[in-house]
């Protein structure tokens, strides 16, 4: 136990300081041990990326560090993936992801879509700068029961506003969980909007979008 908790810490230090090709070395160790590869993502990677977007809060790091912390992370993920102990037991639900429009941050949507998949989802990802009815009508096109927009900026904030209330106009929104996340968004907000969810790290967020589309599955078939 105590070699998965170090490499783990390893896992996040790689990511924090921009450590690409050891990230590597560590990653296969961690997979040669047959240690889960959910786990090391959402507690080695994910929280070596969620330290690295604090220091960029911070102004310690800028987009060019963030960029090399992010590589470092997905070269990590590349790796683990072929360890991952999928959640196949329930039922699939299907999700669609992206970034809003106006925004080209993409890092906090990718590692939800991979939480998501290996929570159980189907993702759809619509990726980054993604109008809002681009949203809605894949949604509806592919019966999606979660809605995740991701924004990093406080300019395009209000673009999940408008996603919300064009779920409304189209009469989905008691059909379709929303969850909203990204450096700029907080609890309040979330809440302000009417979002379902809202989650500061992408492996928790993961994990109440399962509970959020499970209790709305309940509820409609009480």
């Amino acid at each position: 136990m105590e070699l998965k908790e170090k490499l783990l810490k390893e896992l996040c230090s790689c990511v924090v300081d921009m450590e690409d090709e050891r990230v590597e070395e560590v990653a296969k160790e961690y997979v040669k041990n047959n240690f889960d590869g959910y786990e090391g993502i959402r507690d080695g990677l994910a929280v070596g990326m969620e330290e690295a977007g604090q220091l960029y809060e911070e102004e310690e790091y800028y987009i060019p560090e963030l960029l090399i912390c992010s590589d470092a992370m997905y070269a990590g993920i590349d790796i683990l993936k072929s360890n991952i102990k999928v959640d196949s037991t329930n039922e699939k639900y299907k999700a669609v992801v992206g970034v809003v429009e106006g925004d080209t941050h993409d890092i906090g949507k990718n590692l939800f879509k991979i939480m998501l998949e290996t929570a159980g989802f189907e993702v759809y990802d619509l990726g980054r700068d993604v109008p809002s009815i681009e949203f809605v009508n894949k949604a509806k096109e592919v019966g999606a029961s979660l809605i995740g927009l991701s924004t990093l900026m406080t300019t395009t904030m209000e673009n999940m506003e408008e996603v919300i209330e064009l779920l409304k106009q189209e009469n989905i929104r008691e059909d379709v969980i929303v969850m909203v996340g990204g450096g700029a968004i907080s609890q309040s907000y979330a809440k302000k909007i009417g979002a379902d969810g809202y989650a500061r790290e992408a492996s928790k967020a993961a994990k109440l979008a399962k509970e959020l589309v499970q209790n709305l599955k309940n509820l409609k078939s009480a």
